[in-house]
This record gives C-alpha cells, structure tokens and sequence, in this order.
C-alpha cells in the first residue's frame, strides 16, 4: 500500500483529502496551517482540512512554520512514500522535497505555467480568462516551477466568481489526482518541463487590488469584482466611508459621466460609470459596519439619500 502524507488547509483541499483517503492509500498524517481566530469574535477555529481528517480519523500535524520545526522532522520520521499537497499554504522545505521516494507533488489550480503563486483563480477571473483548471505537478524550490505530470482545463463561465471556481476545480483536482495517482504508483507518469517564457504570477491579493478601479472598463470592473467574490470582496469608497460590493452586472446604459459616479437609479440596482462609457448595476453590496444587503433594500433604507451625480472613489 502506497503512504501518503497529505498537507493542506481551506475547503479546496477536502475533496482531495477525501479522495485520498477513499481509495485506500495509507494516509499517514494530515499536515495543515495552525487554527486561526475567526470572525467579530475571534472564535479560535480549525482549517476545513483539519475537521476532515479528525473525521476520517487521521492524526494532524499544525505547524506554524515548517522549515527548522520539531514537526518537520516528525513529518520526514514517517517516511511517506509520497507527500501531496494542495492548497497548503507554505513553502515546503528542500530536506521535505528530497525525501520520499515517489516524490512531493501539487494539485495547483491553474493551468501552469500561467498563475503560479497563492491566488491563481482570482487573478484568472480578474483577467478576463476563458478557461482555467488544475495541474497536477512535482514540486521544486521555486515557486509553483516544478515538472508538470498532468493538466485538465475546465471553462470560466460569465456568471462564475471565485467561489463557484474554487468549488469547481476542487472536484476537477480530486478527480484528476484520482487518475494521476496510480501512474505516479507505477512509474508510467509523464513530466513535462514548464516553458519559463509563459510563466505568469497570481500572488496573494493585496489591500490596494481590492479596491474597485472605476476608470478601467465596466467588462474590466465586473471581472474584478466577481474575482474577489466572495473573498476577500472588493469595496469602493463613498462619502467616506469603505463600501463593499457583492454583486454587479454590466449596465446596458451608456454615459460621459466621470467614472464612480452614480448614473441611473433603479428599482433593485444603481448604475455606476465606468471608464469606457458603460455602467455597472450594483446588485449586491455592505455599507460600513452594516450587513450584506440587496441595493433594493439599500435604496429604500440607508441608502434612501443616493442621488444621480454622487461620486464613488
């Protein structure tokens, strides 16, 4: 039986876990990130990883930082014949990357070597992609830079944000691990070098991509929005305060309005200007400190003042 020490932590990696785990490898531990205060409360709550090899029963290993650490060594003492991440969220050590005799390999979501890094499927929607998918790869020292094994792409449809794409592909990864698995096993796998003239970036979203650039193009506007839905969310400022902004569709009306200000007014949407003359229909959003709301219920309560003409920034 083929051992296996799996590392993940958000809900991208579960189904991987549990597919693992279903088709009878030896799941000899389940490393994941340390619990993390969550919420208003800063309720202390375990990665999704975590709940699921609790319930598979698999012991855990939480590391804060891998590299140098005491569960590192425990990590290499278990001898896996293979180590598989996906979505862990730290660099693995070279000590780590030598020692199993199958190797450590990655369940990355994008189509390598486009978006290597931590936030391949935001950047892919932020961009205006058309299609994404998962590439199952060795890991090197560098980031996301190892031999592809396997690839399947899958379309970014027009309604789709991140969280629609990070439901889709953690099955397209399961799925595709599935049937990479027993060719890495038996020695039959390809390995593909990456063409380094193709490699692109999705680091970790920053404060300042999050906020929404109203000059750009509405097409360019609503790609940034449902790319950071529904996190970390994108916001806009308006009369001061951060705005944060859920849903929107591509307006059907066209204006020479300045870009951010407030165009049209409607039963269950505002229109906002774009860079590029059309307009965005706000759908969804959360003023400061209040909860998500329709702009429906916006515009009949707190938002009853929002008039034609004001600025979002």
């Amino acid at each position: 039986m083929t051992s296996v020490v799996f590392m993940g932590t958000p809900d991208f990696s579960v189904p991987v876990l549990r597919m693992i785990y279903e088709e009878g490898y030896e799941v000899l531990a389940v490393v994941t990130q340390p619990d993390r205060p969550v919420g208003r409360k800063k309720v202390l709550t375990p990665p999704p990883v975590k709940a699921e090899a609790l319930q598979l029963g698999l012991p855990v290993i939480q590391p804060e930082k891998l590299r140098g650490s005491e569960e590192l060594q425990e990590i290499l003492a278990l001898n896996p014949d293979i180590v598989i991440t996906a979505a862990f969220g730290q660099i693995l050590p070279k000590e780590l990357l030598d020692a199993p005799r199958l190797g450590c390999i990655n369940v990355h979501a994008s189509l390598l070597p486009k978006y290597r890094g931590g936030a391949p499927i935001h950047q892919a929607i932020i961009d205006g992609e058309e299609k994404t998918g998962v590439t199952i790869m060795y890991m090197a020292e560098k980031l996301d830079a190892g031999d592809i094994i396997t690839q399947r792409a899958i379309p970014i449809e027009e309604e789709d944000n991140t969280g629609t794409m990070f439901e889709k592909l953690s099955i397209v990864g399961k799925e595709l691990l599935k049937d990479t698995l027993p060719l890495i096993v038996e020695g039959k796998n390809e390995r593909i070098q990456q063409d380094e003239s193709q490699v692109t970036f999705a680091h970790n979203i920053s404060r300042e991509q999050e906020r929404i650039v109203w000059s750009n193009s509405a097409k360019q506007v609503y790609n940034q929005i449902r790319g950071l839905t529904p996190w970390p969310t994108a916001y806009t400022s308006y009369q001061g305060e951060n705005m944060k902004i859920w849903s929107v569709k591509v307006g059907q009306t066209t204006t020479d309005r300045t870009p951010g200000q407030v165009v049209q007014l409607n039963k269950d949407s505002f229109e906002v200007a774009t860079g590029d003359g059309q307009t965005i229909a706000v759908l969804e959003l959360q003023p400061a400190g209040k909860k998500r709301m329709t702009a429906q219920d916006y515009l009949r309560g707190t938002g009853m003042k929002l008039a034609i003409g004001d600025q979002f920034e």
